[in-house]
């Protein structure tokens, strides 16, 4: 089961002020990644090919990156994501700039259930929240802004609770 996952938005400003979004990601003001709501993306020692690290539970290298342009990273976690995901900025033909995030995926033993059931639908939240922050950085408003379902706002709510649990909890 491959798994194609795409997330875009036509954005009304020029490349160049997306293309600097992206390479922000990670820094300590990151002006993409939704860090209010979401775990903060971290790459040591900082974004450049080779550098480690992700977001949550999910765990990547940068495989590329092309400055102002595009930025692909090779999961190395959860175990079971064989895959990659990629940022890429361009210029549309009706002077917009196309900001496109693709994951690509093969998962294997649990993550062929984790995938569908709890990390596609906070994935897929997400990145709609960073796509509506590079819309507001570009154009100074969202036209439509995200909203999470009841089912992401469930899982949310989930993970929290099993955070604040002391250890040996339950056991």
């Amino acid at each position: 089961m491959a798994v194609r996952n795409v997330h875009e938005r036509r954005i009304a400003a020029p490349p160049e002020r997306i293309g600097a979004l992206l390479d922000g990601l990670a820094s300590e003001d990151d002006p993409l990644w939704p860090v209010a709501d979401w775990p903060r993306m971290r790459l040591e020692p900082g974004l450049a090919v080779g550098a480690a690290g992700g977001h949550g539970p999910v765990r990547y290298t940068v495989i590329a990156h092309e400055p102002g342009r595009a930025v692909r990273f090779r999961f190395t976690g959860p175990s079971g994501f064989d895959g990659h995901h990629e940022f890429t900025v361009r210029p549309a033909d009706d002077g917009t700039t196309l900001l496109r995030h693709t994951l690509l995926l093969v998962p294997h033993g649990p993550a062929r259930l984790t995938w569908p059931l709890f990390f596609r639908p906070l994935h897929d939240a997400v990145l709609e929240d960073a796509l509506d922050r590079a819309e507001r950085a570009g154009t100074g408003t969202v036209g439509r802004p995200a909203r999470w379902s009841p089912y992401v706002r469930l899982l949310r709510t989930a993970v929290r609770k099993s955070r604040r649990r002391p250890a040996g909890h339950g056991s």
